[in-house]
């Protein structure tokens, strides 16, 4: 509770979120694990969240709680002076040991070998069953309660806005730039700022207004410091504080601006960067690949230099990076001479909006002619096209058979606004309904997007199956494992609820090369919730997409997720399960496998706030069984309470052919330390 106050003051939303859920897991579970509604108690033990409280009246080890149960059914194997008594106890789970102390309670189930130890049978409620319908609903109604007095204490401490934004729940997007500053960025940055001004001044009161406001400056050799506000006018004065200054177009710390935006914005920010540089800190871009994935943010760039089209080395950096990962989130990568810049920006107007979605997105490299087929349903407003590149010419057919050629700049389907390698293609607003087709013309690398807003759409994570006592599935922070088949947990939304919408097909799709789709098997898990299972993952990259029929026009419609995956054979698991003590070494143990060939792998480890680290460079992998080493960090002892650290692991191949990664958030917490004197006031 402290690390999840503090964190929300610091604003640093997501690890307090995280912290949240692991302390309503481990709540909820006393409620069906011990003894409580058992005992008679309806409400809440109000001792567990407050630590001026101890719990009272025990059951010690040597006291026997509960009688045998041979059917492992009984109502309620308590023994009868323990409930006189009023004395709490839980039950024991043994997961590799049936072992218990004598007269035990169990916890009971299949995955607890202690409950054919005597006494038998269990005293968990975590389902319904006939023999524990009374306290089963007892204990969910308890622990909903202990929950909301939870959530309660926490919005108390931290006001409502920031307890809002704590849970996820925002008015709309958040609208996060990092601009170069050097001395040759003055007219680029005069830009940034008016577009900032004008999606303040345009969108505020209005349901597009932007939940948030971040900025990351970066020059060389410095980065930083974020700002973060939710006050436009805050904004508004700190993006004019922004002046270049240094040197002109040489390589700047991108990068790090870059993975400052990613660890410390909301999940599926839009973020835009502006530079006329490559990046001198290309070593990051792996880390940048693994944060993108994981936050599934969306990441465009407005690029003002003259393209470096040769790298002199694999490491070398070049414009292409940029393009690279703008691709990997679904982004774009605009490249304008300075003078044309202030006509690109309007795609930070069509993209800073609510309820954004995304209907299409290829690319091609090479370029080649090719139609694109493309549904678009009554539901999409402000649908919009987007293709980036050289040498290209294209020609746009509605369902009706009425066509538009990239020569018309107003005709029958829409305006067309060409800047840079950019076309901008905005539909007129009559008449959408049914399949449209894109025919593009190019030996050139071309991408294309094409997005609308509408309340039909899904969220997605990768997951995977864990056994136990309470089986279930648990969202995957790396790449999904080769050779098995993939499983997502997808949440779909209608525009009257999930209800509303029929889903026909959830698959998995190349975005680069040869269009591949994958057949998925569907399991509807109530209230808009789907596992999907792909047998066969495509090869290379791929996203996700979904078709189905909206119920209210009955009319078909297609969406897709933005940010780019791939398999891996290999797989790096770490787990953090305490907080970190400033001044403290704090050790983090992980495991490294691979179903590939073995031998030697690099170990890669960054965290946001450079504290130090001490990790294996390599190690040495057999086939199919997990090497086991420890990382270890230090936050200086000066380190702030509250303080959020993102630490990104990476395990490749010598061969570089083959990587996996992990991310996790660390909370700087000082040990609270209470004294005597104060427990009694």
């Amino acid at each position: 509770m402290v690390a999840i106050k503090t964190n929300v003051r610091w604003e640093n939303f997501q690890a307090a979120r995280e912290t949240l859920g692991k302390v309503l897991h481990t709540l909820q579970d006393f409620y069906s694990h011990s003894n409580w509604v058992e005992l008679g108690y309806t409400e809440p033990y109000i001792n567990l969240i407050r630590p001026d409280l101890p719990l009272e009246n025990l059951a010690d080890v040597n006291t026997a709680t509960c009688s045998d149960c041979a059917s492992g059914t009984c109502p309620n194997p308590i023994l009868p002076n323990i409930l006189k008594e009023k004395k709490l106890t839980s039950g024991y789970m043994g997961i590799f040991s049936s072992a218990k102390p004598k007269g035990k309670c169990s916890h009971g189930g299949e995955g607890d070998l202690t409950s054919t130890t005597v006494p038998r049978g269990g005293i968990n409620k975590d389902e319904r069953r006939s023999d524990n319908v009374a306290f089963h609903t007892a204990a969910v109604n308890a622990a909903v309660a202990a929950s909301l007095q939870l959530l309660e204490d926490i919005r108390l401490a931290v006001g409502d806005n920031d307890f809002l934004r704590m849970m996820g729940i925002a008015r709309s997007s958040v609208v996060c730039f990092v601009i170069d500053t050097t001395g040759s960025m003055s007219d680029d940055i005069d830009e940034a700022r008016a577009v900032v001004y004008e999606i303040i001044d345009s969108k505020k009161g209005t349901q597009d207004e932007p939940s948030e406001y971040i900025l990351v400056p970066f020059n060389d050799p410095s980065f930083g410091p974020m700002i973060r506000t939710t006050d436009p006018d805050k904004m508004k004065k700190e993006i004019s504080k922004l002046k270049a200054t240094g040197g002109g177009d040489i390589p700047e710390m991108c990068l790090s601006g870059l993975q400052l935006a990613l660890t410390g914005a909301p999940a599926s920010s839009h973020i835009y960067v502006f530079t006329d540089a490559i990046a001198k800190d290309i070593a990051l871009k792996d880390t940048i690949v693994a944060l993108i994935r994981r936050t599934k943010s969306t990441v465009s760039f407005f690029m003002t230099g003259a393209s470096r089209r040769r790298r002199r080395s694999i490491r070398a950096a070049s414009f292409d990076d940029y393009k690279d990962l703008a691709l990997a989130s679904g982004g774009q990568a605009i490249q304008v001479s300075k003078k044309q810049l202030p006509e690109a920006t309007d795609v930070i107007l069509d993209t800073s909006t609510s309820a954004l979605v995304t209907v299409l997105h290829r690319a091609r490299h090479p370029g080649k002619q090719e139609t694109f087929p493309f549904m678009l349903d009554e539901s999409l407003q402000n649908v919009t096209i987007y293709i980036t590149g050289t040498s290209i010419t294209f020609t746009l057919t509605n369902p009706a058979g009425v066509s538009q050629s990239n020569t018309e700049a107003s005709g029958k389907l829409g305006t067309i606004k060409t800047v840079g390698n950019l076309r901008r293609i905005r539909l007129s607003a009559d008449k959408l309904t049914g399949t449209w087709q894109l025919n593009i013309k190019s030996n050139q690398p071309y991408t294309l997007k094409v997005t609308g807003q509408s309340t039909i759409t899904f969220i997605y994570d990768f997951v995977e199956s864990f056994k136990g006592p309470h089986p279930g599935y648990a969202v995957l922070s790396g790449r999904p494992q080769a050779g098995q088949p993939a499983t997502l947990m997808v949440s779909v939304m209608g525009r009257k609820g999930p209800s509303s919408m029929t889903v026909g097909n959830i698959g998995l799709i190349t975005v680069s090369g040869p269009e591949a789709v994958s057949n998925s098997t569907m399991t509807d898990m109530g209230n808009g919730d789907i596992l999907v299972t792909v047998d066969e993952v495509p090869e290379g990259e791929f996203v996700v997409i979904l078709k189905g029929t909206d119920k209210v026009s009955n009319s078909e419609f297609q969406r897709q997720s933005t940010t780019q995956m791939s398999v891996s054979k290999v797989n790096i698991q770490a787990v953090v399960d305490s907080s970190v003590e400033p001044g403290e070494a704090f050790k983090l143990p992980f495991s490294v496998m691979t179903q590939g060939p073995g031998g030697q792998y690099s170990i890669n480890a960054r965290n946001d706030r450079n504290f130090p680290m001490s990790y294996p460079n390599s190690l040495t992998l057999t086939t199919g069984q997990y090497t086991n080493n420890t990382l270890t960090i230090t936050p200086p002892a000066s380190t702030p309470s509250g303080t959020d650290i993102t630490l990104t692991m990476e395990a490749k191949s010598s061969s570089g052919v083959d990587s996996n990664y992990v991310v996790m958030r660390l909370s700087v917490v000082s040990k609270v330390t209470k004294h005597t004197s104060e427990r009694v006031k």
